[in-house]
């Protein structure tokens, strides 16, 4: 619009410019508002999920503490469902698995690792499950698909327990000499106050007085 135009034309100028952009200025607030509103109720609406999932989450542990590992089951699977994108969905995955470890049904717990693995938010909660799983596999005699686990990259709290649990499964296969770097990146990975380092210490000696033997 020309500044130095006379008010009726600026009134005329105005008038045309409405015509031509009136109907997308309605159109942008009606959406601005509407993206507005929408954003409010998705943000009430994850917040309401959050809540139902969290309540799910804490009457599946009320289940296992109860033994009660077909309601527990049941539970979880509608939480992996239906509540996927909250983190207690693969609390409740963790959970379910260690219960389904101690009941010697290690099929069905590393099915719920898996998915956790694949599927948690968290990047803690992935590392967690990985670990279990290379603990389950160990157990079974599978070690390679167990390195496997241990050897992909891990977050800074689980790069010494990877390490440690890899140096394990290198002794178990009488492996001593990659058993001991496996223990020696564990303590270099690990806080001065651990209270691993002591065992993991005797774990990095005696591997080392077998190789000196």
């Amino acid at each position: 619009m020309d500044i130095y135009a006379s008010d009726d034309e600026k009134g005329e100028a105005i008038k045309s410019w409405w015509r031509e952009n009136g109907r997308s200025v309605i159109t942008g607030v009606i959406l601005g508002g509407a993206v507005i509103f929408g954003g409010r109720y998705w943000i009430n609406f994850q917040h309401a999920k959050t809540e139902q999932a969290a309540a799910m989450y804490q009457q599946i542990q009320m289940n296992i503490s109860e033994a009660d590992l077909t309601a527990a089951e049941d539970l979880t699977q509608e939480l992996m469902q239906s509540h996927s994108s909250t983190p207690y969905a693969a609390f409740a995955t963790l959970e379910l698995a260690a219960e389904q470890v101690r009941n010697d049904q290690a099929a069905a717990a590393l099915e719920y690792l898996q998915w956790t693995a694949d599927k948690a938010k968290l990047t803690g909660q992935k590392d967690l499950a990985r670990l279990r799983m290379a603990r389950i596999l160990v157990d079974q005699g599978e070690y390679e698909k167990a390195l496997t686990l241990t050897q992909q990259e891990a977050s800074e709290g689980f790069a010494s327990l990877f390490a440690e649990l890899e140096g394990d499964i290198y002794l178990a296969q009488e492996n001593k000499a990659q058993a001991y770097e496996a223990y020696r990146s564990a303590l270099s990975n690990m806080g001065v106050d651990d209270p691993r380092k002591t065992l993991l210490e005797m774990k990095r000696d005696d591997v080392a007085v077998i190789n000196e033997g």
